[in-house]
């Protein structure tokens, strides 16, 4: 059976999303946020210390964009994904990537020094660099979606629209709404509408409830 290990609403959501939207069956491991200091027998299942971890036989993966591509294409028969002959393969791909290297990035460094660090260590001015500079990066998806599309590519939503759709969770768990483009947040409105993103915000609430792991964390 598939495993992932997961903390709650952290980039590992993209995994839990793309396994709830494929309907597959899998095992899910919820530990506390960062596991590498709170959770350190973690390390021997991933020397890096980070989340996700997806596992599949002899396959082991840490890139949660990746990790939706290759369970559509791996066990999904394709869904949700696209091939070479796709006519937005190219565009596919980028919006798979640009989830996670242009807009989640920027977030991480919010994160880190507005809330993560001890208080002496924290740098306003650093977080609010990287908060315009994520807002800034945006730009392309509002452009994308102001020719009416529901979705990020013309044929429908893939696996793109829950990588960068993450980005827009964290956007939210970090108070920006109120900043955020009209067109790029009611686009994550629907999506979060999705039967597939309710359950897997239940099942991971659900499973952090049972391991005694408090509060919705990063």
């Amino acid at each position: 059976m598939l495993q992932l290990w997961h903390c709650v609403n952290a980039r590992s959501f993209r995994a839990l999303w793309a396994l709830e939207e494929l309907e597959l069956d899998y095992d899910l491991r919820v530990l506390p946020f960062p596991p590498r200091v709170f959770q350190k027998d973690f390390l021997d299942q991933n020397p890096l210390g980070t989340i996700p971890l997806l596992v599949d036989g002899e396959t082991r993966m840490t890139e949660s964009a990746a990790i939706a591509h290759y369970l559509g294409r791996r066990h999904g028969g394709g869904r949700l994904t696209c091939d070479e002959a796709h006519p937005e393969f190219g565009a596919y791909l980028n919006w798979l990537h640009h989830g996670e290297a242009t807009l989640t990035f920027p977030q991480t460094l919010v994160l880190r020094y507005s809330r993560l660090e001890p208080p002496e260590r924290r740098l306003p001015q650093a977080a609010e660099d990287y908060r315009v500079w994520f807002l800034a990066r945006l730009r392309l998806a509002e452009q994308t979606l102001s020719d009416g599309r529901s979705f990020l590519l013309k044929t429908g939503f893939t696996m793109a629209d829950i990588s960068v759709a993450y980005a827009m969770q964290v956007a939210l768990m970090i108070d920006l709404r109120d900043d955020l483009p009209p067109l790029c947040l009611a686009w994550y409105e629907r999506l979060t509408a999705r039967p597939a993103f309710q359950r897997a915000q239940e099942v991971q609430l659900a499973a952090a409830k049972q391991a005694q792991i408090g509060g919705v964390t990063l």
